[in-house]
């Protein structure tokens, strides 16, 4: 019993850590990154499948954890999707590496790659780079701005061929 309780608690923490050899930003500041984010392109996984006009909504709890909504349309059924999360800081809130549930207590790696100095668009990836999304305070970026992140990520490792430019 023992010993399947460390595994799970192995497997629930790795679940929250960061893509190999990336390092998440540092200075980060929480208290800029709240708010509304649009989702403009992202890996494609079950759980947005389909989804346009995303968006990420974060505020904070009084506890200092942050509140997430995620937000999309799906056309196909013609209905808005939303799911609530709470995020955390997994080591120094300077740091941009949160882990986020929304399910329990069952935590996924957020990670901020990249973040624009004045936190106008983000690249954030899960535990790995199976996840991935660009995110920007407005619903559309400059093509120029947008081939820049794409190349960074790239450079990071992530197949940005498979990106899903999402419709807002």
């Amino acid at each position: 019993m023992r010993l399947v309780s460390i595994l799970m608690l192995f497997l629930l923490t790795g679940c929250s850590g960061t893509p190999d050899g990336l390092t998440p930003v540092s200075g980060f500041d929480g208290q800029r990154y709240l708010g509304t984010w649009y989702e403009i392109a992202r890996l494609d996984h079950s759980f947005e499948r389909g989804l346009e006009r995303v968006t990420a909504h974060y505020s904070r709890n009084p506890d200092g954890s942050i509140r997430v909504i995620n937000r999309g349309y799906d056309p196909a059924q013609q209905q808005w999707r939303q799911a609530e999360g709470l995020a955390k800081f997994v080591s120094s809130p300077d740091v941009g590496h949160l882990k986020v549930s929304f399910f329990g207590p069952f935590y996924g790696g957020y990670n901020v790659l990249l973040l624009d100095a004045d936190y106008q668009y983000a690249l954030v990836s899960g535990p790995n780079r199976d996840y991935l999304w660009l995110l920007a305070r407005t619903p559309t970026l400059a093509p120029t701005t947008y081939d820049q992140v794409l190349e960074q990520a790239r450079q990071m490792g992530f197949d940005t061929q498979q990106l899903i430019r999402v419709k807002q």
